[in-house]
């Protein structure tokens, strides 16, 4: 069984960590029996109506559980977990949906529409039937972002991965078969369509952040040489 968590406006401009970062952290305090699959960074819709701290983006954490008798408990320890670490004057908001929901279509329907225009608190509330979602602070608009990255991690073609097993302790040049092992998929993005060996190397430049394509991570490659690649993106230098 897996459980979508989403987690939204957690932040502020001189805040120590954003809504990505508070995601990831939620690993800590997981309930006995439950994993992290993966935690997906969702990006929404840039528009003067719509207020946010630096690039309205909202994070998933995709979460492997042995049924859902355990809902109840990752429910009360995700609002914890949000009341704890978001930052004073923030709109935090807290969705968390089971795979076996019955208003997924309209939970991802959600997501599409939140990265197209701009979509209003009761749109959202009317789109979740089942599920948690709840507002943990000033305007609780956060419900919208949170709603919708679980919404769009549903469907399974948008977004990139800021966690997912060791992603971070990958040296800056791995091996293709070494991805794989750890369930990436690398794909070539190369016209003539070659495709990457397990003996191939790809550089990340530091960076490497897989897409949610297909419901897989999946890194998109460009080729740079004799069995080497690229891998796409790179992090935002301040």
């Amino acid at each position: 069984m897996r459980a979508y968590i989403g987690f939204d406006d957690t932040d502020m401009p001189d805040s120590r960590q954003g809504t990505g970062k508070l995601a990831r952290r939620f690993e800590e305090v997981l309930p006995d029996g439950c994993r992290v699959w993966g935690v997906v960074r969702q990006q929404l819709l840039l528009h003067q109506e719509i207020p946010y701290t630096s690039h309205n983006s909202s994070a998933c954490v995709v979460i492997e559980c042995p049924d859902n008798l355990v809902g109840e408990e990752l429910i009360i320890k995700a609002i914890a977990h949000i009341e704890e670490h978001s930052s004073e004057g923030s709109d935090p908001g807290l969705c968390v949906i089971f795979e076996n929901n019955t208003s997924l279509s309209q939970l991802i329907q959600l997501g599409l529409d939140c990265t197209r225009r701009v979509v209003t608190q009761r749109e959202t509330l009317d789109a979740i039937r089942e599920g948690h979602l709840s507002g943990h602070g000033g305007t609780n608009d956060g419900i919208i972002g949170a709603a919708a990255a679980v919404g769009l991690t549903l469907r399974g073609w948008s977004g990139r991965f800021i966690e997912f097993g060791k992603l971070r302790n990958f040296p800056e040049t791995v091996a293709v078969s070494a991805l794989i092992r750890s369930g990436i998929q690398v794909i070539s993005l190369d016209r003539d369509c070659r495709v990457p060996g397990p003996d191939d190397s790809v550089q990340t430049k530091g960076w490497l952040r897989p897409r949610l394509w297909d419901a897989k991570a999946v890194l998109p490659v460009i080729p740079i040489g004799e069995n080497q690649w690229e891998s796409l993106g790179e992090k935002n230098r301040k």
